[in-house]
């Protein structure tokens, strides 16, 4: 049987990308509003022809920059986003040469591409966007070509060049908190996905070192479990005890909790893989469900018990271990805050598995809620407790499920255990092996 394995992939790159291509279509149509209100409006003399041809040129990287985010599905590097904001300042420069140059009061839009960069990039790509663009408020002191305006400083607001500072200060200031608040966003979101991920991978090692422990545990065991079974066997012969039925009552059910034991330590061997010669076995949900049952209900002391299955049409997949573990750990909770009455309903939901498991307990805290299935957060009281769901959330997270809890509106808790049907089956089956 084999588990999808689960990817999570950063996409903080792919959105600061999404905002750049939103910023530029911005800039492309403040670009035509400006250069339409200057040429027809205020009849300033601009090579309209050549600035319309560097913004055909601007929405061309525009548009496959688009495609490159609908069909390469790969992270967008440091380097992509780099050469975005480098065809931004030149183009940017190139149209700042074309009307005015460095007297163009919207030379200060080149603050807005620094700030981006250094938000943005690495460090060394952050300074060469500042080399680039200082080059070109440079070179535009001596390539640009001079708008004729009037000298009109004197009169104050009313003045072109005041209004057009004006102006490019407020798109500054707007466009730096929208665009810079977004980015925040999204780096905000890769900092939760990157800590979701640590917390995963703490518990995933902290199952490890379980998993590593029990193995161990049960290797040491089986060695004095076969005593034990062997001496049970011998004096079970011996007049001594023969001759009495309460002794021989008494080694019988030692006997039988001995070979429980062992076949704990059979399954805690499987689960690690370390079983000689066995494998999963090939049942179905039907078969499987019911013996988990049925054993669970033999060696438990079970006043009220309740079991449905409401699966519907049986299906075959492999006997696992771990579910049957995991099902027992939600029976067993269920038994302890139990004061009466426990529940299993089987059932499916489209492709899925669904085991819920309720008792007629107390119920779970608000806090127990939040943080369910973490490790060693229980209501017991007991050193080490508070393990069981931690298993079982893990197991349903392996195999592409999920674990849910919720307290009943009558009382007492309820437990939902959702597992993908294909993650059940024989790796022949998922396969289409004939």
């Amino acid at each position: 049987m084999t588990a999808p394995v689960p990817t999570e992939l950063d996409a903080t790159g792919r959105k600061n990308m999404q905002q750049l291509i939103q910023l530029r279509w911005i800039a492309v149509l403040g670009q035509i509003g400006t250069i339409l209100v200057a040429d027809l409006v205020f009849h300033v003399a601009l090579p309209v022809h050549y600035m319309l041809a560097v913004l055909a040129g601007l929405v061309a990287f525009n548009g496959l920059s688009m495609l490159r985010l609908k069909w390469v599905r790969r992270e967008v590097s440091n380097g992509e986003l780099f050469l975005a904001l480098l065809v931004d300042v030149v183009t940017f420069t190139l149209q700042l040469c074309l009307s005015g140059g460095a007297t163009n009061p919207f030379i200060f839009l080149y603050l807005l591409q620094v700030v981006l960069a250094a938000v943005l990039l690495e460090a060394w790509s952050t300074w060469l966007i500042v080399l680039v663009t200082a080059v070109g408020f440079v070179w535009l002191e001596f390539a640009g070509r001079p708008l004729t305006l009037p000298p009109d400083y004197e009169r104050g607001p009313f003045s072109l060049y005041i209004q057009g500072m004006l102006i490019c200060f407020v798109l500054n200031a707007v466009l730096l908190v929208i665009f810079i608040s977004r980015i925040t966003r999204n780096r905000r979101e890769r900092d939760e996905r990157l800590a979701a991920l640590r917390q995963r991978a703490a518990e995933e090692e902290h199952i490890v070192r379980m998993g590593l422990l029990a193995s161990g545990a049960a290797h040491e065991l089986g060695t004095p479990l076969s005593t034990l079974a062997v001496i049970l066997g011998d004096w079970r012969h011996m007049p001594v005890f023969k001759g009495d039925p309460d002794l021989d009552q008494e080694i019988a059910e030692m006997q039988a909790q001995v070979q429980r034991c062992k076949s704990i330590v059979s399954g805690i061997l499987l689960s690690a893989g370390e079983a000689r010669g066995e494998s999963s076995a090939e049942t179905t949900v039907h078969a499987f469900l019911d013996d988990i049952v049925n054993e669970w209900r033999r060696t438990r002391p079970v006043e009220d018990f309740a079991y449905y299955n409401e699966f519907g049409e049986d299906v075959d997949i492999a006997s696992d271990s771990a579910i049957k573990q995991s099902l027992h750990n939600m029976l067993d909770n269920a038994l302890e805050a139990s004061r009466r009455r426990v529940v299993l309903t089987a059932r499916r939901r489209e492709e899925e598995l669904v085991l819920t498991v309720s008792d007629d307990g107390p119920g779970f805290s608000d806090a127990m809620l939040s943080r369910l299935g973490r490790p060693y957060q229980s209501t017991k009281g007991r050193a080490g407790s508070g393990l069981g769901l931690f298993l079982v959330v893990n197991v349903a997270r392996t195999l592409g499920g999920g674990l849910e809890a919720r307290n009943r509106p009558q009382g007492g808790a309820e437990v939902t255990l959702s597992l993908p049907l294909d993650s059940l089956m024989l790796e022949d089956a998922q396969q289409g092996d004939p």
